[in-house]
């Protein structure tokens, strides 16, 4: 078999779930690369479909919010994904291999809070924080590291709102130019993690499958390190 032979004849395509949002454009030319491209529709702003076709008809994508792409893959309904470690962290689901980092759509996790606080606050005194944030879970695992006890409240968006409206007076948010930080009159105090686009792939899916799940984690890899 020709290293360009569909290994999955007469079965059903894998499955790859791709984030919406601001990586989709940095990981779509990976992709390319690798030899998947998606049907014009997935570029279409005014269609409503979110299941396409690819260029490879073993291999079918769904686009989905970004912190869902891991419960699809976790649940055996995508074999394959692509999501920032942000929200590996968040879930830790077990059943997700991480085996490649594609090294785009990078940022960080960090705190932040207002600049005027900032100027006198000392985070190394910190003994209980509350904390604004779509990430909890990572977040109070953080804290917990340090000795403090985070109260997380959660947010799925417009997190930098919270201090200025007096919800708390601390973040944990992406960072990525730190404009929007700035924009909201917030600075970053303290690093959590770097952030970048990982594959993940379902366990199960690949001890099933491993000659067409595997082929697609390598030419994945490969597109990777040709960058």
């Amino acid at each position: 078999m020709s290293r360009d032979s569909a290994p999955r004849a007469a079965v059903a395509p894998l499955v790859l779930a791709l984030p919406r949002g601001r990586i989709l454009g940095e990981v779509l030319p990976l992709l390319a690369r690798a030899g998947i491209r998606p049907e014009p529709a997935f570029g279409d702003p005014e269609s409503r479909k979110l299941r396409f076709r690819s260029s490879r008809p073993e291999i079918e994508l769904i686009r989905v919010r970004s912190f869902d792409v891991a419960t699809f893959v976790a649940f055996g309904t995508a074999a394959l994904g692509i999501v920032g470690n942000d929200v590996l962290m968040e879930f830790d689901y077990p059943e997700v291999y991480v085996p490649v980092d594609l090294k785009v759509g990078r940022c960080r996790l960090a705190v932040a809070e207002p600049a005027s606080l900032s100027r006198e606050d000392d985070p190394t005194r910190w003994s209980h924080v509350r904390i604004a944030t779509k990430y909890p879970e990572t977040t109070r695992r953080h804290f917990a590291a340090r000795g403090v006890q985070a109260e997380c409240i959660r947010l799925s968006g417009a997190t930098e709102l919270a201090p200025a409206l007096g919800l708390c007076q601390r973040i944990v948010d992406l960072v990525a130019s730190g404009r929007t930080l700035r924009a909201n009159h917030l600075v970053e105090v303290e690093h959590i993690a770097d952030i970048t686009a990982r594959l993940v792939v379902n366990r199960a899916a690949l001890k099933v499958d491993p000659a067409g799940v595997g082929i697609w984690v390598e030419r994945i890899r490969e597109a990777v390190d040709a960058v």
